[in-house]
């Protein structure tokens, strides 16, 4: 009755803008839902919906901008559904940077949800008397802070985890809702991933934190004389966490976030757009190409070709505790959607799933692998006395027929050394870094819950040093120096990699992309390191790979192991470590 009291009373230029506002509306929230539905593989299935969808919300805004009077003063339209909005647009860009690993989405992503902020668009919530308006405003909080979190905002991150506490209490407070406790966890989660993020802390010399980025930039870049061998580009990513007591935050363990940004370039932070004023059309259009027939296309896409080699980051599939049948799909789907030359690398963060077998017949199956998720318990692996494999693990032996193509195997397990064995029947480059299955009681301790050790030597090679030194805390001055022996252990290891390595060996072809290099020499600067470190006697202590490395010519280079002294020396840690000499 009120709506068509309110409906009569305009005349039909009023009655035209609301009914097509609202017509928008609704569309927007039914491509909108429908994203959820859409398959998370398969890249051409799915990027002209997000076209479709980015579309309309263009639309959309526009409209309500164009027409804000009108919708005012008629159709009643208040701030928080203008956030929602905005919030929708932030959750497009956030998801379709998942889907592409264009951190472009990811810095769009922040500019709404910014803007979001800077304009108050939720600050008359509580005044509706209504909790699902606050639940809102809450996940639009959680889902900033993952944001700043893979763009390494601390300072925002700080002031959004004040500012979420707050509007806990305000919503448990006044509501006394069913899911309260839900949201003590999830304020938890993000403290606890937070603390976890920052294991070892660069201080400036008034104290205050200094920020890093571990992406890849031209700076950290190893360099390489490339040769017609070097002719692979990584084209597919895999990122599987399912370490059980791991950290995590927003379906991401700390692992995860870790190889995501180890895989990703650096933007440089000028290009990022601060919107002080709402989104517009214009923030859109930045990040869209026009077509010859002037219709907008949906983001980064005209000059975009899904299997170009000219991709500025490779695509990642980002899977948090998938089941063996998840994993076997994406696998497939990363396998068929790989260019010519092109390399699929797979990361795995995962506990252990060990064989109680005493005899091994079958070096694919017989040696276990690491786990899976599953919704029930692990199945018992004897019934009626006869011996039954777990069939939630991912064996060595289900990767075999994904060789037929160039394969990159990063696992991170207590089970690693399971992945050793795998033949190379098709004969195209293969790789198997395998992370230490053991450490030190100490660190086994203060890394259980922080994400892993190998992981962390992949992602900060001198933040990995520090920490098995026992070193939390470091001055900006002491990082700089120390990060330039590392940085001439990188070099120095990219030439003798060229040179000690045969010509038809895996590594020689995968070593012309910049991100294999760069994960390949931090593997040989890990092992180096390890090797010569105290604690870390015995062969479980180190990592392997397959196929083996000359890493004893490694190991015994006085080049390499004297990088490794002056930076232990300039750190004042050399007490940790062997004799070089």
């Amino acid at each position: 009755m009120v709506v068509a009291a309110t409906m009569a009373s305009m005349d039909d230029h009023e009655r035209k803008i609301v009914v097509e506002f609202c017509q928008l509306l609704e569309q927007s929230k039914q491509l909108f839902n429908g994203l959820r539905d859409l398959p998370q593989c398969g890249q051409k299935i799915w990027q002209g919906y997000f076209g479709k969808t980015f579309d309309v919300y263009t639309k959309l805004w526009k409209f309500q901008q164009q027409h804000r009077q009108v919708l005012d003063t008629k159709y009643g339209l208040k701030r928080w559904q203008i956030g929602e909005i905005a919030s929708k647009i932030g959750q497009l860009y956030y998801h379709y940077y998942l889907r592409t690993s264009d951190t472009n989405n990811l810095n769009e992503a922040y500019s709404f949800y910014s803007a979001i902020r800077g304009r108050q668009y939720y600050s008359r919530v509580s005044q509706e008397d209504r909790s699902d308006l606050m639940v809102k405003k809450l996940r639009y909080y959680a889902r900033f802070i993952v944001v700043c979190l893979l763009l390494r905002r601390v300072g925002a991150i700080r002031e959004l985890l004040a500012e979420l506490d707050k509007q806990i209490v305000d919503y448990t407070s006044t509501y006394e809702p069913d899911d309260q406790l839900e949201w003590s966890l999830v304020l938890e989660e993000i403290k606890t991933f937070v603390k976890a993020d920052s294991i070892v802390n660069v201080l400036h010399a008034d104290q205050s934190n200094v920020i890093l980025s571990h992406r890849l930039t031209p700076l950290t870049t190893p360099p390489v004389e490339k040769s017609t061998m070097m002719n692979l580009s990584l084209q597919e990513i895999i990122l599987i966490g399912n370490a059980s007591e791991q950290v995590k935050f927003s379906e991401m363990t700390i692992d995860m976030f870790r190889m995501m940004q180890t895989l990703e370039r650096e933007k440089n932070r000028d290009e990022v757009n601060h919107v002080s004023d709402p989104p517009s059309r214009a923030s859109f259009e930045k990040s869209y190409s026009i077509t010859s027939n002037k219709t907008l296309a949906y983001p980064m896409m005209a000059n975009h070709d899904v299997n170009s080699s000219r991709r500025e980051n490779p695509h990642k599939y980002i899977l948090y505790k998938p089941t063996i049948t998840q994993i076997m799909m994406f696998l497939a789907t990363g396998f068929k959607e790989l260019p010519a030359n092109g390399v699929l690398l797979m990361y795995v963060s995962a506990d252990g799933c060990f064989q109680t077998s005493k005899h091994v017949n079958d070096l694919g199956y017989d040696c276990g692998g690491v786990m899976a998720s599953s919704k029930r318990e692990m199945e018992l692996t004897n019934k009626k006395g006869v011996h039954v494999k777990e069939i939630h693990c991912l064996y060595p032996g289900d990767l075999y027929p994904f060789t037929r193509k160039p394969l990159f195997v990063i696992i991170d397990s207590d089970n690693s050394f399971a992945f050793q064995y795998i033949p190379r029947y098709f004969g195209h480059p293969f790789v198997v870094l395998m992370s230490p299955q053991e450490l030190p009681d100490k660190l086994h301790e203060q890394l259980q819950h922080n994400g892993s050790l190998f992981t962390l030597f992949l992602h900060s090679p001198l933040t990995a040093f520090c920490l098995i030194c026992n070193i939390l805390t470091v001055k900006m001055h002491l990082w700089e120096r120390a990060n330039s022996y590392v940085d001439r252990f990188i070099t120095e290891a990219s030439r003798l990699f060229t040179s000690k390595v045969k010509p038809d060996v895996s590594y020689i072809q995968f070593f012309g992309d910049d991100f294999l290099r760069l994960l390949l020499l931090r593997y040989v600067f890990c092992h180096v390191v390890l090797r010569h470190h105290r604690a870390f006697v015995g062969e479980q202590y180190l990592p392997r790979c397959q196929p083996p490395l000359p890493l004893a010519s490694f190991l015994d280079e006085i080049s390499l192991k004297k990088y490794v002294r002056e930076l232990a020396k300039h750190l004042d840690v050399l007490s940790h470590f062997e004799n070089f000499e």
